[in-house]
């Protein structure tokens, strides 16, 4: 079988990923999504390698450690905007003055 673009795959290994998350929610982080874990993997696993076996790429879902996760996760909220920028923080701020 030939390497493809990762993006192909993800149909296929879509029992791995849910495995996957059924293992996140087991130890507690149930607000992991398909979406944030797919995204967790190209942007940080599969960052050098945009093609892939399909064994590589299941082997790379399951071998994934929950804080390798967390750890993007918090870099990546911290990327994120200011809160109270946003209405709701701001709403809060005036109900705090």
């Amino acid at each position: 079988m030939n390497k493809q673009p990762i993006d192909e795959f993800r149909h296929h290994v879509k029992p791995a990923i849910k495995s996957k998350l059924e293992e996140f929610m087991i130890l507690g982080y149930e607000d992991v999504s398909e979406e944030k874990l797919w995204s967790f993997l190209k942007t940080k696993k599969w960052k050098k390698t945009p093609e892939l076996y399909v064994h590589e790429v299941v082997r790379d879902i399951l071998s994934l450690k929950v804080g390798d996760f967390m750890n993007y996760a918090t870099v990546e909220s911290f990327k994120g905007g200011n809160w109270f920028e946003s209405d709701e923080g701001k709403d809060l701020l005036k109900g705090l003055i």
